[in-house]
C-alpha cells in the first residue's frame, strides 16, 4: 500500500475528519447548489426587488438595495469557494516545484530559491494582495494570481524539508543508479513520499485563502457589486446588524463552518501523517 493511500486511511479513521468532511460537504453544496436553488425557493434572483430595504420579508429578509438576503446568501458561496481553489491550487502546484527542485538539488539553486522565498514571506499577504489590487484594479484573475504567489514560499519550505528528508533513501539511489531523469525521480519518487505534509499544507492554504477572498470582498477590493458574494454581504449589511442581522449572519456562519471543517480535516493529515512517520523510524 502507498504511502498516500495510508496517509488518507488513517484519516478518515479518525472521527474529526468526519465531522470535517460532513461540515465541509455541507457548505460546499450549498455553494454549488445555491445559485439554481435560490430562484426556485424564493422567487426572486440576486439582484431583483423584492421589497422594502432591511425589511423581514422572506425567509431572511432584504439587504439595504431591497434584494432578498437569502437568496444572495445562497448565490454567494460559489465564486468565493472557486477563488479560493484556484488559488490555492496555484501557491500549492508553484510551491512544491521549487520546493521539490531546491531540496533535491541543492547548492546554489537552492539558496537563489530560498533566499528569493524569504523575500516573498517579508511582506505580510494581506498587504501584499492589497498592493497588487490597489495599482491593477480589483479583478477576478489578479485575486487569484496574488493569493496563489504568496502561499507559494510557506508552500515551498515544507515542500523543500519533506524532499530533504527523502532523497538519501534507497529508492532514490536506485532511480539515481539506472539513471533516472531528474524530472521523473522527483515525480514519481519523491513526490509520492512527501504527499502527507504537502496534503496538509494544501488544507491549510485553502483556509487562509477563504479568509483572504472573503477579506478583500469585505474591504471592497475583491468581488465586485453587484454580485452576489459572502464577504461582500457581510460589509453590505453590517451597518443594519441590529435592525436585520440574518444579511451577516449567515454568510458568517457559512464562512465559519467551512473554516473549521477543513481545519479538522488539515489536522486529521497532520496526525496521519505523523503517524506514518513514526512507523517509518521505528
Amino acid at each position: 500500500m502507498s504511502t498516500r493511500s495510508t496517509v488518507f486511511r488513517r484519516a478518515l479513521s479518525l472521527p474529526q475528519a468526519k465531522i470535517g468532511l460532513t461540515l465541509t460537504a455541507v457548505v460546499v453544496l450549498l455553494a454549488v447548489l445555491g445559485p439554481w436553488l435560490g430562484p426556485w425557493l424564493t422567487g426572486h434572483d440576486t439582484t431583483g426587488f423584492a421589497g422594502k430595504p432591511f425589511q423581514s420579508d422572506g425567509v431572511a429578509g432584504t439587504d439595504g438595495l431591497g434584494r432578498d438576503v437569502f437568496t444572495r446568501f445562497l448565490a454567494g458561496g460559489a465564486t468565493l469557494l472557486l477563488y479560493a481553489v484556484l488559488a490555492t491550487a496555484i501557491g500549492v502546484v508553484l510551491g512544491t516545484a521549487l520546493g521539490m527542485l531546491a531540496g533535491y538539488t541543492g547548492g546554489r539553486l537552492d539558496s537563489v530559491i530560498m533566499r528569493g522565498n524569504d523575500v516573498l514571506l517579508s511582506f505580510p499577504q494581506l498587504v501584499f494582495a492589497l498592493l497588487a489590487i490597489a495599482m491593477l484594479g480589483p479583478q477576478g484573475w489578479l485575486l487569484v494570481l496574488v493569493i496563489g504567489i504568496t502561499h507559494a514560499p510557506r508552500v515551498a519550505r515544507v515542500a523543500r524539508q519533506a524532499t530533504v528528508a527523502v532523497k538519501d533513501s534507497d529508492y532514490i539511489r536506485a532511480a539515481q543508479l539506472y539513471a533516472m531523469p531528474r524530472r521523473r525521480i522527483l515525480l514519481r519518487e519523491v513526490l509520492p513520499n512527501i504527499t502527507g505534509p504537502l496534503m496538509v499544507e494544501l488544507g491549510l492554504r485553502l483556509t487562509y485563502s477563504i479568509g483572504y477572498v472573503a477579506s478583500l470582498s469585505f474591504l471592497g477590493l475583491g468581488i465586485q457589486p453587484p454580485s452576489a458574494d459572502w464577504g461582500l454581504m457581510i460589509n453590505e449589511n453590517r451597518i443594519a446588524l441590529v435592525v436585520e442581522p440574518w444579511g451577516v449572519l449567515l454568510p458568517v456562519l457559512a464562512i465559519a463552518v467551512l473554516t473549521v471543517g477543513t481545519n479538522l480535516v488539515t489536522d486529521s493529515l497532520a496526525s496521519a501523517a505523523a503517524g506514518r512517520e513514526k512507523e517509518v523510524t521505528a
